[in-house]
């Protein structure tokens, strides 16, 4: 079946007035034809261009998937066919990019592919998770249900991973700003002090001495200094992306640092506990759910704790117990898993503790925002507010000897 386009026409309306507007379609006549049904004489039909190699209106990012399902979910539920759904979601989207992907899926499946065979062949938005759920879905004639449970889930991952980088992209971006405001302090304005200074003829604080020498060491390797860093963080992403033991070892040393260990790791627990709950209520079973959950733990921690506990129960160990051996998981998640399994209500108590850690995940970030607010006035108070001191520190000095003769 050919491939679905954008086409930007140009015509007349039943009363004869000129209008124009886009429409989705295989080719010109087709579009044509359906202009024709809504009344409208098409004096142009062009396929609208596209600019190769750039992201129109942006790229499409997980928030944008699970809108899509959202979106697809209510069409479903409101008794709208599969293949007009797709439709309906792509004319309303304002991202390029996500329409055509949403018309991509739509032209596979109306030329008889499944919704999870269509969706396969663009993983990069669509994990294993995702194309299995939906796969579940159309298999046990629930794909409605399962929709909104992806959705659902979707949601509620997207707004964890929103509130975790809330807490650690915070204070790095204040500092960042802290380090840039000292640096043009150093560049620019301790110079204009410096040339001040040499008329006084008299010594000057040792304190104001140590910041000129520091201003003339900046302003001689600022570039370097600035490159140096650059390259280092390209390094670091590079390495970060190469190399699994050094994102296992950067992993595991996140989850000691004070506050922000504690964040990560109840985010990792609200994950994994939020997954399971979704593909165990799906009917996928423990095994095959305990591998999709480990790829979304978000910490290696975790991922290699997961995939123990997959294995131990494989082999006819209780799910409880397993995570007890694991010596990762808290109490807390263990006894609520451990009543589920007991009494058959197991995607019902994990789905409550996934509620329960995004909410303590919600608290640490609030709290974290509240004890980083005083700790970072204080840094940029010491630092800004050192570097002037320094500068007028000779300044005092004059006007006391001034005051004294």
């Amino acid at each position: 079946m050919a491939q679905s386009a954008l086409f930007v026409w140009e015509g007349t309306d039943k009363q004869g007035r000129k209008t124009k507007g886009e429409i989705t379609s295989a080719n010109p006549n087709l579009a044509k034809a359906e202009l024709r049904k809504q009344g409208i004489n098409a004096t142009r039909v062009r396929k609208k261009a596209q600019m190769a190699g750039l992201s129109m209106g942006g790229s499409i990012k997980a928030a944008d998937v699970a809108l899509f399902t959202r979106q697809m979910a209510t069409m479903m539920r409101a008794g709208v066919p599969l293949v007009q759904s797709f439709e309906i979601v792509a004319d309303g989207l304002d991202k390029p990019k996500m329409r055509d992907l949403i018309l991509a899926i739509r032209t596979d499946v109306a030329g008889g592919n499944s919704f999870a065979s269509a969706i396969r062949k663009h993983p990069l938005y669509f994990d294993d998770l995702f194309c299995n759920l939906v796969d579940a879905g159309e298999q046990s004639g629930s794909l409605e249900t399962m929709l909104d449970r992806i959705a659902s889930y979707k949601e509620k991952t997207e707004t964890l991973k929103g509130k975790v980088r809330k807490a650690m992209t915070y204070p790095i971006a204040v500092l960042l700003v802290a380090f840039i405001v000292s640096g043009i302090l150093l560049i620019k304005v301790v110079p204009q002090f410096q040339s001040v200074f040499k008329g006084f003829g008299a010594e000057l604080p040792a304190f104001t001495m140590f910041v000129i020498h520091l201003s003339e060491v900046v302003q001689a390797y600022w570039l370097l200094v600035v490159g140096a860093i650059v390259a280092a963080v390209v390094g670091f992403v590079a390495a970060h992306r190469r190399s699994k033991p050094m994102r296992d070892a950067i992993d595991r040393m996140l989850l000691r640092v004070p506050i922000i260990g504690g964040i990560l790791e109840k985010s990792a627990v609200a994950r994994y506990a939020r997954t399971l709950a979704t593909t165990f209520a799906a009917g996928v079973p423990l095994v095959d759910a305990l591998n999709s959950v480990a790829g979304a733990a978000g910490n290696a921690v975790f991922t290699n704790a997961i995939y123990k506990v997959r294995d131990d129960v494989s082999t006819g160990q209780q799910l409880n117990f397993s995570m007890r051996n694991t010596g990762v998981f808290p109490n807390m998640v263990i006894q609520m898993v451990a009543i589920g399994e007991e009494s058959g209500a197991l995607d019902t108590m994990l789905d409550k503790a996934a509620s329960y850690y995004e909410e303590q995940v919600d608290n640490a970030v609030d709290n974290l925002t509240a004890l980083m607010e005083p700790i970072i006035m204080s840094v940029l108070g010491v630092l800004v507010g050192g570097l002037i001191i320094a500068m007028y520190l000779p300044i005092f000095q004059l006007g006391r000897v001034v005051g004294g003769h």
